[in-house]
């Protein structure tokens, strides 16, 4: 996994306990499975959101989709 994807999850993770909303509220909101936000906050698992997901996020937490990302690039290392 990148360390911009990892900043990602862990961006919307944050805002998902920010509101006191479970994995399984989360995946209702989304019309996913629950099993596949665990997935995605499991760091042993290579499930993540695409951009997709980032919109459908986004009209969840009422923000942009630029929310999610950082406001200059993740240098990775080589």
């Amino acid at each position: 996994m990148t360390k911009i994807e990892e900043f990602v999850i862990q961006k919307v993770k944050a805002m998902r306990v920010e509101r006191r909303w479970s994995q399984m509220e989360l995946a209702d909101y989304m019309n996913m499975s629950a099993s596949f936000i665990a997935d995605i906050e499991n760091p042993k698992r290579r499930a993540k959101y695409n951009l997709n997901h980032l919109n459908v996020l986004a009209k969840v937490f009422d923000c942009s989709p630029r929310d999610f990302l950082p406001d200059v690039p993740i240098e990775e290392e080589a």
